[in-house]
């Protein structure tokens, strides 16, 4: 392994969170909205009122052998428990879309369902992770953070001259509580899809659910703030989320100092990466766990573009950065380890509608992966790797075969060797990496 960057930090013990602060036009207005729909929501009883779970803790032997106190994450790419998800699910809202060829959600049900089989409508809350959960309980990650493109909202207009828009009903937060989500990325082409209305609710259905969420707020420093995560036996990882154009966000979702939105990059300048730096480092203080999400680049294509290497390798260069967390694309795409740290350039989709949609099938948009890194507890350096392989049948996650899991790895280590990066397969299925 290369030599790892040095850790520095600044201590600032003003720590936010994003969710708790956000709606309508202005910061005021977007306040006594969120308080609104969240007080609404809970008498509607949506559940969304339970508390949050304890993150799971790796044992002590674990912790402590053979590289010392070790933390795990669980990282994936794109949660998009929106439109035909949603309508499998005890509560949905409205199927009515606004796509140019699906104008109700429940097609998305009916082609997944001619291509694999009947959906058992409704589900329950924890039946889209299926096999997944099992694979997270025995890694037990100290954090899980997910990147969830959709709001969570039964309010709100769709955005204008916006093709696509997500939404699930705020009672199905009880799906992300099942799988013991600790930390929602936001920033992201789908967390505006109906407008600030619809940002509020999100941020206040996900706040009463005890979940944090990042890179969204009432104004520009709230969508700057992170997710503070305490972490089992001491420690925090902070999480600090933003987007680019690159990704189809548009600019006028840019939080600012009077209006609620998400936290804007340039992913192709240089300022950009020092602004992201400083940022952190206005928030880190000794011994915590950094991850940067951005939301960047298109949907489908392995190509990683020199900028977003350049963007990368700048913030991981200021010793700030442990894990720098990248989606957008339906697939994943390769990975790099870094001055001894992880830089995941595309995660892929983890749950999503797509299953009966044709076209693209070279890039296997059916498997998926939950990303297990275990980083050293005192620097925030790569220790290992492990990626599960999943694959989406009947809206629902299941282990993936054998070949598919050979598939996987020999296209991930295909992309990573210009990283240098290798990945290999074990005979329990699961994917490994190794660099160097």
């Amino acid at each position: 392994m290369s030599a790892a960057a040095p850790k520095a930090s600044r201590r600032d013990p003003d720590l936010g969170r994003c969710g708790v602060h956000t709606p309508a036009l202005s910061r005021r207005d977007f306040l006594r909205l969120a308080g609104y729909l969240t007080g609404a929501t809970l008498a509607a009883g949506s559940g969304a009122g339970s508390g949050q779970q304890t993150p799971a803790f790796i044992a002590d032997a674990a912790r402590t052998a053979p590289h010392g106190r070790r933390v795990t994450l669980f990282m994936c790419g794109d949660v998009m428990t929106g439109r035909g998800i949603d309508q499998v699910m005890r509560r949905s809202v409205h199927p009515q879309l606004y796509e140019p060829y699906i104008t109700d959600a429940r097609d998305y049900v009916r082609l997944a369902e001619a291509r694999n089989g009947p959906i058992p409508a409704p589900v329950d809350a924890a039946y889209v992770w299926g096999d997944a959960l099992a694979e997270l309980d025995r890694a037990a990650p100290d954090v899980r953070i997910v990147n969830l493109e959709t709001a969570v909202t039964a309010a709100g207009e769709p955005w204008p001259g916006k093709g696509i828009h997500y939404r699930m009903h705020p009672a199905n937060t009880d799906a992300l509580q099942a799988a013991r989500i600790d930390c929602c990325v936001l920033a992201n082409n789908h967390v505006l899809d109906w407008g600030y209305t619809g940002l509020a609710e999100t941020t206040a259905t996900l706040a009463a659910a005890g979940i944090r969420c990042a890179g969204v707020g009432a104004d520009a420093a709230a969508a700057d703030a992170p997710a503070v995560l305490p972490v089992a036996g001491g420690g925090r990882v902070l999480v600090f989320a933003m987007a680019s154009t690159s990704s189809g966000v548009p600019r006028a979702w840019a939080a600012t100092g009077e209006r609620p939105g998400l936290r804007l990059i340039d992913e192709s300048s240089a300022h950009s990466a020092r602004a992201a730096a400083e940022l952190v480092a206005r928030h880190q203080r000794p011994g915590d766990i950094v991850v940067v999400s951005i939301h960047w680049g298109g949907n489908w294509g392995y190509r990683v573009p020199p900028e977003q290497t350049a963007f990368a390798h700048a913030l991981l260069d200021t010793g700030l950065v442990d894990v720098l967390h990248g989606h957008s694309s339906h697939h994943p795409k390769g990975i790099e380890v870094y001055r001894g740290r992880l830089i995941l350039y595309g995660c892929g989709d983890l749950l999503n509608d797509y299953e009966g949609i044709r076209g693209h099938e070279p890039y296997r948009g059916d498997l998926s992966l939950l990303y297990l890194p275990v980083l050293h507890a005192d620097d925030g350096r790569l220790l290992e790797l492990a990626m599960v392989p999943l694959q989406t049948r009947r809206l629902r996650l299941q282990r993936a075969g054998a070949d598919d899991g050979r598939w996987l790895a020999k296209m991930l280590d295909r992309e990573g060797r210009p990283f240098g990066s290798r990945v290999a397969l074990d005979r329990n299925g699961h994917l490994h990496l190794g660099w160097d």
